[in-house]
């Protein structure tokens, strides 16, 4: 596998993630958007890129071709100080990149002010309710109507020390 490097999502990215998108499988685009997208509107691909004073987002991309291969959001959220939503490649799930993704936005988002965080999972989704139960073993969920609502507490001291001494998530 080519390596692979994160850095936030700009609006030169359009045809990107909109290459990403189509390259999912019904089945990753379902785990991520609750719906599958065989074309997506561009009114979808704008929102993945939009980072403003309430949003943030990132990419992991192949260092070989810029290929998008993961993708990461951030909002301001009304039950936690931030929601998340991750979707990474098919053939790049598996490779660690949706735990690197999560981490450098939790850190950017803490470094921001929030201590909270929470996500909307589909219940059917096993990996990433393992993700949390390893990262954030105290969060709350509460089944309801096929998914699970994850809340927890952001751990700024565990993200500071896991990002190790490279450059700095808020401008990488």
């Amino acid at each position: 596998m080519q390596r692979t490097q994160i850095r936030p999502a700009r609006a030169d990215d359009e045809e990107r993630i909109r290459r990403f998108l189509g390259g999912l499988s019904l089945h990753t685009q379902t785990l991520r958007f609750f719906t599958g997208v065989s074309a997506p509107p561009p009114a979808l691909v704008r929102t993945l890129l939009s980072v403003d004073e309430r949003r943030d987002a990132l990419v992991a991309i192949t260092e070989e071709c810029g290929e998008v291969v993961g993708h990461a959001m951030s909002f301001r959220g009304e039950c936690a100080d931030v929601e998340i939503a991750v979707v990474v490649a098919d053939r790049w799930q598996g490779q660690g990149i949706g735990p690197r993704l999560v981490d450098t936005l939790l850190l950017r988002a803490s470094v921001r002010g929030a201590r909270t965080v929470g996500m909307d999972v589909l219940g059917e989704n096993r990996r990433v309710l393992r993700l949390v139960r390893r990262l954030w073993p105290d969060a709350r969920m509460t089944v309801s109507s096929g998914t699970v609502e994850v809340s927890a507490m952001i751990d700024p001291a565990g993200l500071f020390a896991e990002q190790g001494s490279g450059g700095t998530p808020l401008t990488a």
